[in-house]
């Protein structure tokens, strides 16, 4: 069972709520007792980076795009 949450201040502490349907599928009743394991979520862009491969170099790629920008926008 895996599902994102974002945490939230809550009073003193923090907490999280979990999606109307992981709680259905999962048949999470209220005042049941889980039990978590939490793993921070790091930075999307670090992790993207270098993981998208390209044959263009991105002085093609710009190039390209404000040529379609430029054919579209500025006639």
């Amino acid at each position: 069972m895996r599902t994102m949450v974002i945490a939230k201040k809550w009073g003193n502490s923090m907490g999280v709520i979990l999606p109307a349907e992981f709680v259905r599928e999962n048949n999470i009743q209220e005042g049941e007792e889980l039990d978590l394991t939490l793993e921070k979520k790091g930075n999307v862009l670090k992790e993207l980076f270098g993981a998208l491969k390209s044959k263009k170099t991105s002085e093609q790629v710009r190039k390209e795009f404000r040529k379609e920008f430029e054919s579209k926008w500025m006639e």
